[in-house]
């Protein structure tokens, strides 16, 4: 079993606290069942990192894989590194269970440092000023065998966050801010 200092519990304190108190009724059967372990694979699409890894077990969020999910989502242009809301995680474990996919989720884009965010404003139409990717709770997925169309119509129906489809870069945006999505039909 993994150990935290103060330090450890108060950074991932809030995060839990949040994840504990943030509603998601679209998702709640599928999270029911808090024994079950829950297991992700990523796929950096800028550094080609995979990872796969148990993220919660036994009614625990695990610090040690929530550590490697931080590490292969950081911000990959400044190697910046930022806690990931548990809730998006979870998000996306639901998309891997509601489509039944066991699979790698290929990451266009997770956590961006201030820093990239403005950059990205002057070089990019559509980048938010306040960009939930900079708090840790965003991030642009694709998934092999899912259409873009078929994510993001998932994505909707978790009516858990807020939703992005960018059919044209064949990803679509996920994150843990309230319900919402823009771009063609929501």
């Amino acid at each position: 079993m993994n150990r935290i200092g103060r330090r450890g519990f108060l950074k991932y304190g809030t995060l839990f606290l949040a994840s504990a108190c943030t509603p998601l009724s679209a998702i709640a059967s599928i999270m029911d069942n808090k024994g079950k372990p829950r297991v992700l694979s990523f796929y950096n699409t800028h550094t080609a990192e995979k990872l796969t890894v148990c993220y919660y077990f036994d009614g625990t969020y695990r610090i040690d894989a929530l550590n490697k999910i931080n590490h292969i989502l950081r911000d990959h242009r400044t190697g910046d590194i930022k806690s990931i809301d548990p809730n998006l995680l979870d998000q996306l474990y639901y998309i891997m269970m509601k489509t039944d996919k066991d699979e790698l989720i290929q990451v266009v884009s997770g956590y961006r440092s201030e820093k990239t965010n403005k950059m990205l404003r002057k070089t990019s139409a559509g980048v938010a000023k306040k960009s939930l990717h900079t708090l840790g709770q965003a991030i642009d997925i694709r998934i092999s065998s899912l259409t873009t169309r078929k994510l993001h119509n998932v994505c909707i129906d978790m009516k858990a966050g807020g939703v992005g489809y960018y059919p044209k870069s064949g990803f679509v945006h996920l994150d843990t801010g309230r319900v919402r999505c823009w771009n063609e039909t929501c």
